[in-house]
């Protein structure tokens, strides 16, 4: 088994390598705005450290989101691109997931992310995609999109990660931190990798590899057309 894994619904662009056991690569920069032109690189950079080429992938596992449209769409279609060229099956998980699954399986935070606790990343428009979780696999309720003020008693109390969390932090009052720093804040593709390993080993589904946008992107089709009659 060799997953090749990637994420850009956050500001990470982000790739991994796993052979089943372990993340054998992982790359990732933070640029919100060149997600497509860092995406490909990254992904070249792991096949590198790994000592291996494209061609040895034997599935794609690709974040899903929820995230800002065109960051979202750059992961996506790269990973359907590589599914249909290598001919091998291409996996969706929530990056909310992932975040999670990251948190709770650092070894760091004093087991705070045992659950239950809350992730929260920066969805814009003073909004947030969150999440609850019972457990680092186990989500119970999301993803969705709100203000921080309307989910604030939904999350009151709960240990978070995330990069929605740190920005309101009169909302996510429990950021576990320690001496590296605090709770993940974006996507790694190395965590997701790792999830989506234990769950082909479990035998569970996944989610198709389709945007998860949770709103509709900002550009609409205008209505009311004037109509211009030659003269």
């Amino acid at each position: 088994m060799l997953l090749l894994a990637l994420d850009t619904a956050t500001p990470a662009v982000t790739a991994a390598l796993h052979d089943g056991s372990s993340v054998v690569a992982e790359s990732s920069s933070v640029d919100a705005r060149r997600h497509g032109e860092l995406l490909l690189p990254a992904v070249d950079r792991v096949l590198a450290e790994a000592g291996t080429a494209l061609d040895a992938v034997t599935a794609v596992v690709v974040g899903v989101g929820p995230g800002p449209y065109t960051g979202l769409r750059v992961g996506l279609v790269t990973a359907a691109t590589f599914g249909s060229v290598l001919g091998v099956p291409v996996y969706g998980l929530c990056t909310l997931d992932g975040i999670a699954y990251a948190a709770g399986t650092s070894g760091r935070f004093d087991g705070r992310f045992d659950g239950p606790f809350v992730v929260a990343t920066d969805a814009r428009r003073k909004e947030v995609y969150w999440a609850r979780y019972a457990s680092p696999r186990e989500r119970v309720t999301g993803p969705s999109v709100d203000r921080p003020a309307d989910v604030a008693a939904e999350v009151a109390g709960l240990p978070a990660a995330g990069a929605g969390a740190l920005l309101y932090p009169d909302v996510f009052v429990d950021v576990p931190r320690d001496g590296a720093g605090a709770a993940p804040e974006h996507a790694s593709a190395g965590a997701l990798a790792a999830l989506a390993a234990a769950k082909l080993a479990a035998g569970e589904e996944f989610l198709p590899p389709q945007p998860l946008y949770l709103r509709r992107p900002d550009a609409q089709v205008p209505k009311n057309y004037k109509v211009v009659t030659p003269q």
